[in-house]
């Protein structure tokens, strides 16, 4: 987790509890007791009301309160609809993170409105008829190797042939037939290959960095024929 990002995570738990500890902060997002007294002070800095009560911990003023964000009913509908799409899904880290952004997102979500997003989760399902595909754990990750041009280093077991080592410049992931799959420039093959999440043994997620070769998605649709698939 970044640092902008434990800000926003620790802001939203002084909201909703009347007081939490250091330590209590500390174990939570896995950093050191000084690391969470700096955060502290960053958010007085911005302009946050924290009250430090003496061995007990820090709480909100009360009457603070954040500006929320707002949602129309369709909005609300759409992140509900999202919410059951994305549990379908085989990819757990998706399913975990969006989980807790849409409960930030929820505690935002006021009288009518959150009734009416309860009323449409009671109300709608999203049935998969085939069998549950092989489940991964990956995909979070790897959109964090795509965006951040970070290389991966990869154990593969492609379809009835040896595992391999790979080192790829991750480009772009899609979904089709129930299996996520990253597109990459391999450094074994030197040319575009595409890797299915759930063949992928181990992985890891280098400080290495490459170029940005300006791979386009759409045009890479047009011309898959032309780019081997390692199934």
């Amino acid at each position: 987790m970044n640092h902008l990002s434990r800000l926003l995570s620790i802001l939203t738990i002084l909201k909703s509890k009347r007081v939490v500890t250091g330590n209590e902060l500390a174990k939570k997002f896995e950093v050191s007791l000084r690391t969470i007294y700096r955060d502290i002070k960053k958010l007085e800095e911005s302009g946050v009301p924290i009250v430090t009560i003496e061995g007990r911990g820090y709480s909100i003023m009360d009457g603070y309160v954040v500006a929320p964000i707002m949602f129309d009913e369709m909005e609300v509908n759409a992140l509900v609809t999202a919410e059951q799409l994305i549990a379908k899904t085989n990819d757990d880290s998706l399913i975990q993170h969006f989980g807790q952004t849409l409960e930030k997102i929820k505690s935002v979500f006021k009288g009518s409105l959150l009734s009416k997003s309860e009323m449409l989760e009671s109300k709608m399902r999203v049935i998969k008829l085939n069998q549950d595909p092989t489940r991964t754990s990956s995909l979070s990750h790897i959109q964090m190797a795509i965006i951040n041009f970070q290389m991966i280093e990869m154990t593969y077991q492609a379809k009835d042939k040896e595992p391999t080592w790979r080192k790829i410049e991750p480009m772009a992931v899609y979904s089709f037939n129930d299996n996520w799959i990253v597109l990459g420039w391999c450094h074994l093959r030197e040319d575009y290959r595409a890797f299915r999440l759930d063949r992928i043994q181990h992985f890891q997620i280098l400080d290495e960095t490459f170029e940005d070769r300006h791979f386009d998605l759409a045009q890479y649709f047009v011309r898959c024929s032309e780019i081997d698939y390692d199934p």
